[in-house]
C-alpha cells in the first residue's frame, strides 16, 4: 500500500535533515570554513575569480545559500570572503542573495514540516498566547524587519520563527533581502579589506558592528521598523 505524501514524518522529513547535517556540520566543518582556511587559500581563490569571475559568483552565491539553509558553520567567514573577492559591491549583493535563498529554504521546510500545524494551534488558543499571536499578525512587516535588523537576534531564530507564526513566503523574501543588507554591507566591506589585514597577519574586528557610527543608524532602522507599531498603540488609546 502506497503511503501517503500527506504523513506528518514526511512533513517533518526537510527540516529534520536540516538539524541533522547542522550538528554534523558543526562538528566535522567547523575548520574548513574558517577565516585561517580564508588566509591559507587567499592567492589560490583569487586566481580563480580572475580567470572564471561569472562562475565564481554563482558558485559563492549557491556554497553560502547551502551554508545558511543547512544551518552550517562559517556564514560570517563567507560573508567576509564575498567582500575580499567581490569588493563591498558586488560582493555585498551575492552576500545577501546567498543569504535570502539560504534562509527561504529554511523557512520552507520549517514552516511545512511543523509551522502549519503550530500556526493552526496558535490561531485556536486564548488568552495571552492567542494576543500575542494576533499582535504579530497585525505588524508581521515591522516585526520581520526588527529581528533582521537587530544584531543580537541569531540569523536561524529569524528564519525560524516567521515560519511557525504563518508568515507568507513574498513577505518573509522581501523582508529578509532587504532586512539583511545593513549589516550584510558592514561585514562585506570589512571583507573587502581583508588583504591590507592578511599583509599583517592580523584578525578581522568583526565586532565593528557594534561600534557607535554603525551600531546607532541601524537602531534607527530599527526604530523606523518600530514606527507603524507605536502609530497603532496611539490611535489605540486615542480611541479608548
Amino acid at each position: 500500500m502506497t503511503k501517503s505524501p500527506d504523513q506528518p514524518w514526511l512533513k517533518r522529513l526537510p527540516i529534520l535533515t536540516i538539524l541533522a547535517v547542522a550538528a554534523l556540520g558543526a562538528i566535522y566543518l567547523r575548520d574548513y570554513i574558517s577565516f585561517q582556511a580564508l588566509a591559507e587559500n587567499r592567492e589560490a581563490l583569487l586566481a580563480y575569480r580572475d580567470a572564471n569571475f561569472v562562475l565564481t559568483a554563482g558558485l559563492f552565491v549557491l556554497l553560502y545559500a547551502v551554508i545558511v539553509a543547512f544551518s552550517l558553520p562559517g556564514a560570517t567567514v563567507m560573508t567576509l570572503t564575498g567582500g575580499f573577492l567581490f569588493a563591498t559591491f558586488p560582493g555585498a549583493l551575492f552576500n545577501v542573495t546567498g543569504a535570502t535563498i539560504g534562509a527561504v529554504g529554511i523557512f520552507l521546510a520549517a514552516r511545512w514540516g511543523f509551522g502549519e500545524q503550530l500556526g493552526r494551534k496558535l490561531e485556536g488558543s486564548e488568552g495571552t498566547v492567542k494576543k500575542i499571536k494576533d499582535g504579530i499578525d497585525e505588524n508581521q512587516w515591522s516585526m520581520l524587519f526588527l529581528i533582521r535588523l537587530i544584531p543580537a537576534v541569531p540569523f536561524f531564530l529569524a528564519n525560524l520563527i516567521p515560519a511557525f507564526l504563518e508568515v507568507p513566503l513574498r513577505r518573509f523574501v522581501i523582508s529578509t533581502f532587504l532586512g539583511i543588507i545593513p549589516g550584510a554591507v558592514v561585514y562585506t566591506s570589512v571583507g573587502a579589506g581583508l588583504g591590507e589585514v592578511f599583509s599583517r597577519g592580523e584578525s578581522p574586528d568583526l565586532g565593528v558592528i557594534f561600534e557607535p557610527h554603525i551600531l546607532l543608524p541601524i537602531l534607527g532602522l530599527c526604530a523606523l521598523a518600530l514606527l507603524p507599531v507605536m502609530l497603532k498603540a496611539v490611535r489605540g488609546k486615542k480611541g479608548l
